[in-house]
Formats: C-alpha cells, sequence, structure tokens
C-alpha cells in the first residue's frame, strides 16, 4: 500500500494513532525519531498508521458478528477495500460463533484461513466459550437465541436479519447509497464524513459536510504547530490548527463574531436584518420605521399616512385602498352598484362613472334618466312619421308601400302588377305615382262613375247608331248590329208586341196558301227570331245558361198515356258543338234551356236553331222553332 491510494484513511488514522501513544512513548519515540532519517520517517509513519486502520476496520466487522448477526456490505461504511476488510473479519467472526455454538474446537483444524481471519474467528469463537462454571459473584452467561444464525427468523425477501438481545429485527437490504447510513428505524441518515474525519481532503484543504457528501475548500496556512509523537515505535509529524476562537475570550470588539480559520481567525461585524418597513439607523445598531410618504410617490395623486413599519393611503372618492398592494384601487360604480346608478347604461371611468342611453333616448339633466326623443322632427321618413317610446315609425300614403331597404322610404305601389292586377279595372289598368287609372276600349265603352268598370254604349238608344229605316238596330257589347229579320215562305210576322230595350224579336206563323198540301203537314207552326249579346267568359269553368225556351206543356214526373210532352234539339249551331239544351220543370210547366258548354273568343256573331217538338201519343204532332242570333263580344265585360 502506498501514500496515495490511503490518503484520507491514513489521515483520519493519523489522529487517532498520535492521541493514542503521545503520551506514552513520547520520550523513547523520540530518541528512535531523532536518529532516523526523513525518509524513514515516512515509511514508519505509513505503516504505523496502515496498521491501525486495519486493526479498527477488522474490529468493526467482529462488533458487527456480534451485535447484529449480519455481515452484509451495505452496513459498512467508507471506501470498497474498507468494506472488503470489515466484511472479511465480520464473516470469520461469524464462523467463529457457529463454532462455538456447535461445539468445535475454536482451533478450527483442517481451515486454511489468512492471518487476519483467523484471528478474528479465534477470538470471537474464544470469547463465546464457557468452562461451565463461574465465580458466584459473577453472572451466568447470556442464554439469547441468536435467531438470525438459528434461520428461525421471519425476515422477508429483501431484508437483512439482525439479532437484538433476546430477539430480532429485520433491517431493507438495499443500502442508502453513498454519504448515508441507514438507522435501527429504516431511516437514511446524513453521515458527516467530516465529523467522522473519514473525508480525504489534503493538509491544504478544509472539509465542508454537504447533505450526503463533502466539499474540500482550499485554505492558505500561513502557520503551523509541529508535534513530534510517537507511532508503533515511529515519528510522526502532526500540523493540528489552534482555534483562536476558543482558546482566547473575545478575540473580537463588541459587536463583532469570531470566525475561526486554518492557522488564524476573522472577525465579522454583526449584521442586523430588518423587516419590511424598517431600516437600520445611522450606527447600525438598531431598526427604525421607514417613511414611505417621504420616500417616494407611493400614493401617486392620493394622501399618504405613515404607519408604522408601514404606511396607508388616503384614497380619493371613487377609489379603495389594497392593502396588499399598498395602491388606491378604482372602484367601478357600475359593477358593485348594478341598475342603480343608471337608467340605461353605466360605464366606469377612472375615479367615477358616466351614464348613457340607448338609441332613441337622450340623457336628461341630472346625468342619470333618460328621456324620448320625438325623431319626427328632424323629418327622417319620406311621407309620414309617427313617434313611439325610444324610436319612430314611417307610414306611407295610399298608393306607396315603405321600403324594405331602409324602412324610411316610401316606393310607389303598381296596382296594375299587383296579382290582383287584372281585376282592377275592367278593360286596362295605367299605373301612376300613388295610383293608377282605368281605360275602356277607344270604341263602344265609357268609363263608369266608379272609374275602373266599362260601361257599354247603348247606340240604339242615343240614336247614334247608322241602320236604315227598314233595320232593326240591335245594342251589343261594345257596339250594334242593323238586322233585318224576314219571315220565310208559308210564314207571316205576328203583330209585334212591346219592344225590349235589349233584344230585337220577330215571330212568324204558318200561313199556308190555299191547296197547299205540303205546307200543311209540314208540322212546322211557329218560327220564332232573337237576338242576344254575349261577353267573352274569360273564366269559363262550367255551362253557361244563355236562353230559357218555356212551353204551355205541364210537366208531369210520371207522364200519362197520351198526355202531351215536349222534346228539344239544337238544329244548327258552330260547328265545335258548343250549345246544348237540357229540360227542366219550371213553375209546373217543361221549361227548354240553351247552354254554352264550350268557351268562345269573341268577336263572332253565331245562329243557334233550337226545335221544340211537342209529342202526343208518340207522335210529333207540331214544332215550333227557335232561332237565336248570339253576338259575343272579345271583352268579358
Amino acid at each position: 500500500m502506498n501514500v496515495s491510494e490511503t490518503g484520507a484513511t491514513l489521515q483520519a488514522a493519523q489522529i487517532d494513532c498520535t492521541r493514542e501513544l503521545v503520551t506514552s512513548s513520547f520520550r523513547k519515540i523520540l530518541g528512535i525519531a531523532q536518529s532516523l532519517s526523513k525518509h524513514g520517517r515516512m515509511i514508519a509513519q505509513e505503516q504505523c498508521c496502515a496498521a491501525v486502520a486495519g486493526e479498527k476496520l477488522c474490529t468493526t466487522g467482529i462488533n458487527m458478528a456480534k451485535h447484529q448477526g449480519a455481515c452484509e456490505r451495505p452496513f459498512f461504511q467508507g471506501d470498497p477495500w474498507e468494506t472488503q476488510v470489515s466484511k472479511m473479519c465480520c464473516d470469520c467472526c461469524v464462523l467463529g460463533l457457529m463454532a462455538a455454538g456447535r461445539g468445535f474446537s475454536c482451533e478450527l483444524e483442517g481451515l486454511l484461513l489468512g492471518r487476519q481471519c483467523e484471528h478474528a474467528a479465534k477470538t470471537c469463537c474464544a470469547k463465546n466459550t464457557t468452562d461451565g462454571t463461574q465465580p458466584s459473584n459473577q453472572k451466568a452467561l447470556s442464554s439469547d437465541v441468536n435467531e438470525c444464525l438459528t434461520g428461525s427468523h421471519s425476515c422477508t425477501l429483501g431484508q437483512v436479519c439482525i439479532n437484538t438481545d433476546g430477539s430480532f429485527r429485520c433491517q431493507r437490504e438495499t443500502s442508502c447509497g453513498t454519504g448515508y447510513e441507514l438507522t435501527d428505524n429504516n431511516i437514511c441518515q446524513d453521515i458527516d464524513e467530516c465529523a467522522l474525519e473519514v473525508h480525504n481532503c489534503g493538509p491544504d484543504f478544509v472539509c465542508n459536510n454537504t447533505a450526503g457528501s463533502f466539499r474540500c475548500a482550499f485554505i492558505q496556512i500561513p502557520t503551523f504547530l509541529y508535534w513530534l509523537v510517537g507511532c508503533h515505535a515511529q515519528d510522526v509529524f502532526v500540523l493540528l490548527d489552534i482555534n483562536e476562537c476558543v482558546a482566547h475570550t473575545s478575540p473580537c470588539q463588541p459587536g463583532h463574531t469570531c470566525i475561526n480559520t486554518v492557522g488564524s481567525y476573522t472577525c465579522r461585524r454583526n449584521t442586523i436584518t430588518c423587516g419590511r418597513g424598517y431600516h437600520l439607523n445611522e450606527d447600525g445598531t438598531r431598526c427604525e420605521d421607514v417613511d414611505e410618504c417621504r420616500t417616494g410617490n407611493v400614493c401617486g395623486n392620493h394622501g399618504c399616512v405613515n404607519l408604522v413599519g408601514s404606511f396607508r393611503c388616503e384614497c380619493r372618492v371613487g377609489f379603495i385602498f389594497n392593502s396588499i398592494t399598498k395602491m388606491c384601487e378604482d372602484i367601478n360604480e357600475c359593477r358593485h352598484y348594478p341598475g342603480r346608478l343608471c337608467a340605461h347604461k353605466c360605464e366606469n371611468t377612472e375615479g367615477s362613472y358616466q351614464c348613457s342611453c340607448t338609441t332613441g333616448f337622450r340623457l336628461v339633466n341630472d346625468g342619470r334618466n333618460c328621456e324620448d326623443v320625438n325623431e319626427c322632427e328632424a323629418n327622417p321618413c319620406s311621407q309620414e312619421c309617427a313617434n313611439v317610446y325610444g324610436s319612430y315609425q314611417c307610414y306611407c300614403r295610399r298608393g306607396y308601400q315603405l321600403s324594405d331597404i331602409d324602412g324610411i322610404t316610401c316606393e310607389d305601389i303598381d296596382e296594375c302588377a299587383l296579382p290582383a292586377g287584372g281585376h282592377v279595372c275592367s278593360y286596362r289598368c295605367s299605373n301612376s305615382p300613388g295610383s293608377f287609372f282605368c281605360t275602356c276600349p277607344p270604341t263602344g265603352y265609357t268609363l263608369s262613375s266608379n272609374g275602373r268598370t266599362c260601361q257599354d254604349i247603348d247606340e240604339c238608344a242615343t240614336g247614334s247608331h247608322t241602320c236604315s229605316v227598314s233595320q232593326s238596330c240591335f245594342n251589343v257589347q261594345g257596339g250594334f248590329r242593323c238586322l233585318s229579320l224576314e219571315c220565310p215562305p208559308n210564314f207571316r210576322r205576328a203583330s209585334e208586341g212591346p219592344r225590349s230595350d235589349s233584344t230585337v224579336s220577330v215571330r212568324c206563323i204558318k200561313s199556308c196558301q190555299p191547296n197547299d198540301i205540303s205546307c200543311a203537314v209540314d208540322p212546322i207552326h211557329l218560327i220564332t227570331h232573337t237576338s242576344l249579346s254575349l261577353p267573352t267568359f274569360r273564366e269559363f269553368t262550367m255551362p253557361e245558361e244563355i236562353v230559357f225556351l218555356r212551353t204551355m206543356a205541364p210537366a208531369n214526373p210520371a207522364p200519362l198515356p197520351g198526355a202531351p210532352d215536349v222534346f228539344f234539339d239544337i238544329g244548327a249551331a258552330d260547328d265545335q258543338s258548343s250549345f246544348d239544351v237540357v229540360k227542366r220543370s219550371h213553375n209546373g210547366m217543361i221549361m227548354g234551356v240553351v247552354r254554352q258548354v264550350k268557351p268562345i273568343t269573341g268577336p263572332r256573331d253565331l245562329v243557334v236553331e233550337v226545335a221544340m217538338n211537342y209529342i202526343r201519343s208518340g207522335v210529333v204532332s207540331h214544332r215550333n222553332i227557335v232561332v237565336i242570333h248570339l253576338f259575343i263580344s272579345e271583352f268579358w265585360f
């Protein structure tokens, strides 16, 4: 072993070695040391301290075996070579204890052990062996059973059995790591390497303990005290620092603290730490209050009141003092008093608040309430304006409607373009700003007093027609017709009754010449000409009844045998079969109804001939012909 490998251990052992031998062997070793050279003294010092360190490590292992009965490496502290020596002596001691417990000889014959292991085994075996008797004034040997050796413990995997007096305890097997030791209650505790002097700091360094380790700080050693001591008859030179702070009484002036250093000491002035709101006085002996109100503008434009160790701001109206931040903070009145300050809207300002109104209102003189604004005074609408609470409403005059875009502009209504515009005027609708006007065909009609309906002009009644004296004027929708209705041969015109203003009728009665057999046997007895003016039905959805033909034949629900009957038949009409005739009962008499069954677009003139056949006993007794002259206008009115 050389000096570099055993630096730390030798340094620790050096002190122990010196203290143990300095009193007993000082004079003897002094003479030997003086006769050796400097190199010889170094060798002697090294070997002496190495032997002492080895004996201490072995003793640690023997004690571990005796007291705990376990020799696991985590139980030993130090470098690997140190724990190896302690574990070897512990295992050898356990071997000796087991030999003594089983009654074997402590000579351990047949086992090849090293010197140090053999010494540990014999030492433990001999101390555990009894002669059978003891002096009466001595207590009997302990009868404690080592449960860890006999295997009667209950420690589980990961735990190590440690024997105790009368019992045992289980300790975890995992070590605490370098720089820590495991206590009896399984707690890892820091090892103070500096206090135990197991560090490896050199002679020019001072050891400072840290959690789980230590630090070596370099120092300058201005002065040394040399002691010459003996260690196993070898010379050892030891450098020991003198602690002036302990050796002398008050080496520093009052108000200072003495701090020992290697080879000297320093005096440090006592520092007084003042709390917040205080500072040291001029001589540094005590703390006094800080007047924050004078040191700076701590409260801004608010008032400041100094307190012992603190201060308080006297805040202006609208602010509140925050004791944590020591500042005046604005009070949000709108949030603290919602709905109580302003009638409508509240807006917070620094130190105050401001009220405002919603659209359609304005703030009154008190600055809090709102009153309605009459927007109509500014004429916002294009026509009519009505003020409402908080707003206004635009209205339009007849013939206008409010714009969907801005809601204030009145736009003309095109009544002619409305879905019902086709029915506004009977003929033609013309739009005008805010209204409309109707017009009629240029001839034959005039606008009625309602301004919408076209009324037919009766040219026959007004005398504005152009018919000759021999012609009959017949008024039609939008004009007139000059008719010349004559009876056919063998018929004569019957005397005319009162003339209707709307029809022109001619009745022709049969009048045969003497000996005219063909005329006499002809069943036609009466031919009636009638005229009728019809419009163009624009919504033709069902048959229109246009002519009613009355007869003198009674209508019997169940005709009696030989009773007269009448049958109607269309003899002539248009080629579209636009007409038919149906038989009905009216006031107990048979009546025929001529109907238009298909739409006809005018202007158009048609002749419809209807035969009225009178039947008696199944034979046509006679026949009357009704000739209908139809004049259909091109308009629906």
